[in-house]
């Protein structure tokens, strides 16, 4: 049966035993070696974390339906919550999606006075990294950093997942890729904002065949790169300790025997199965605890069980009832074990780490995505100067026409079409794929424009697109110039705001095959067979991910 409690007695219960901090004066954590660390006192830190988002499943679709309830900027609830993480140790929560554009002080505020700090996934479900679709473009570039922008003055934020689950099947490992080139371009834009540099950028992976080569992919560190593409931490989604499981048999020690020269931190960011559990789902015993606060410390930093809220799926710790807390039965299962855990801490002044950045794996049958070169960094701006500088342009914003058109032009020649390719295998990136559907079609209808004599009725395509006068404003020479007049070179990264024109909570927007075109060009569900086998045999790589 279920215990409910009052949230007054809890609360002033509590209230001794919280310290006095602000998100301004709590110490920030920072990654060193292997582990977690207080930067104030250099004390080791272990995550005892819960997701926190209700109503929310990140379960591999894109989709501009699900909307989403942001927890942060829900003050009343945190308030009302905070009170019971407490009564299970919880030191840190995971959000899968924020509203960048609300308000956090709050929330933010009051998990700070509790000791609570927060993980937060970048991506939301209606702009997202798409499994079967992967891009990483203009405006997954600007929710990504329209995050951290809204997030970057708490120093009790730890850091930020670049991408959750993305490669879930054998067939969509170029996928990481795109995911490795968001690592790598939050991690400069957090440099190049002058954030503190304790942010960190991370991501989390589903118990999947691949894990290994994920691993060492992520954190691989090719050419001369140092570690600017590697992840800071590794959040490992487990569910193999079902009940009262044990350490062999639910593979927990062949993990860590895997993971014991890893040179970031490795956590569960998802755990707590819920499978065929005495008693129901909701009697979970979490027999877990021990062992991974027990011999597994070594190499793991604790980890987040999955999850607050309860739904439908049944993992819930707690449930919500006329704004009250109602704990389940696993809520004091988790109380009780993590009571009884004393973790060996460690100094960071006693702590000397060792570790070297994995070999990157090698391409072939189980491992399909270069390491390097990683599809390029998004530049909003490029794209703009690209589509003014243009003698053809596209006039229409009706991305259902888009089609018929990529598939002529790209079939027409090939060579039209490379400054839009984004192949992970072959590692073959045009300058402007990261740009949005139109701007992308507008460069393609301009090269067969100007390749095809400059005919008006070259720059037609049923009405598509129209001939203007091209213009090159201001600062934009050296950014054409670079991408080149084929639109294969190389462009510097952006180094202003990213959040100009970021996309919200509300945001209609979506991306991948459940609402075409937003991400990737229209072509990729409506195009004809032609196309199709340009792709296939040209540039594009159509094996991706989902980053939720």
């Amino acid at each position: 049966m279920r215990a409910s409690l009052s949230f007054l007695s809890v609360a002033a219960g509590l209230a001794a035993s919280v310290s006095a901090q602000s998100y301004t004066s709590i110490p920030d954590i920072q990654v060193y070696g292997q582990h977690f660390f207080y930067t104030n006192n250099g004390s080791q830190f272990y995550l005892k974390g819960v997701a926190y988002q209700q109503d929310y499943s990140p379960n591999g679709t894109a989709d501009t339906n699900i909307k989403y309830k942001d927890p942060l900027a829900d003050s009343d609830g945190c308030k009302r919550d905070i009170p019971y993480m407490k009564q299970i140790f919880t030191n840190v929560i995971r959000v899968y999606a924020i509203d960048p554009t609300a308000n956090h002080d709050a929330c933010m505020e009051a998990l700070a006075s509790a000791d609570i700090y927060v993980i937060a996934d970048m991506a939301e479900p209606s702009n997202s990294i798409v499994s079967d679709n992967p891009e990483w473009d203009v405006s997954l570039y600007q929710r990504y950093t329209s995050v951290v922008d809204a997030l970057s003055k708490y120093k009790n934020v730890i850091g930020f997942f670049a991408g959750n689950e993305n490669v879930s099947a054998d067939n969509q490992t170029s996928a990481a890729a795109f995911v490795k080139a968001a690592v790598r371009d939050i991690k400069g834009y957090i440099h190049s904002q002058n954030y503190r540099n304790t942010l960190g950028v991370g991501y989390a992976t589903a118990d999947v065949p691949t894990r290994d080569d994920l691993a060492a992919y992520f954190a691989c560190e090719p050419g001369n790169s140092g570690n600017t593409t590697q992840i800071d931490f590794w959040g490992y989604n487990v569910y193999s300790w079902c009940g009262n499981s044990s350490y062999s048999a639910s593979s927990y020690g062949e993990r860590v025997q895997f993971f014991s020269d890893y040179p970031v931190p490795v956590f569960f960011a998802e755990y707590g199965c819920n499978q065929n559990i005495d008693g129901g789902p909701f009697q979970r015993p979490f027999t877990e605890v021990e062992v991974l606060y027990g011999n597994m410390t070594d190499v793991f930093s604790g980890g987040i069980v999955y999850e607050w809220f309860e739904s439908e799926n049944s993992f819930g710790l707690v449930n919500i009832s006329d704004n009250s807390v109602v704990p389940n039965p696993d809520f004091t299962s988790l109380r009780n074990q993590l009571s009884t855990i004393d973790p060996t801490i460690t100094q960071s002044s006693d702590y000397h780490p060792s570790t070297d950045a994995p070999a990157c794996p090698t391409t072939g049958a189980s491992w399909e995505a270069v390491a390097s070169p990683l599809p390029p960094s998004p530049n909003n701006q490029l794209c703009q100067c690209m589509a003014a500088s243009l003698e053809c342009n596209v006039k229409s914003d009706d991305e259902k026409l888009y089609a018929d058109t990529f598939d002529y032009v790209c079939g027409a020649n090939s060579d039209f079409c490379e400054g839009i390719a984004h192949n992970a295998t072959t590692g073959s990136f045009g300058a402007y794929g990261a740009c949005n559907p139109k701007e992308q079609l507008a460069w393609v209808v301009n090269q067969y424009y100007v390749g095809n004599n400059k005919a008006s009725t070259n720059c037609d395509f049923s009405g598509v697109a129209t001939v203007q006068s091209a213009a090159t404003s201001s600062g934009c020479a050296e950014l054409l110039s670079a991408a080149g007049t084929a639109g294969t070179g190389i462009v510097a990264s952006p180094t202003g705001k990213g959040t100009a024109g970021a996309t919200a909570a509300s945001s209609s927007k979506s991306k991948g095959a459940a609402a075409p075109g937003v991400s990737t060009p229209a072509f990729f569900e409506y195009g004809s067979v032609m196309f199709v086998g340009y792709v296939a045999v040209a540039m594009m790589s159509m094996v991706g991910m989902i980053a939720l």
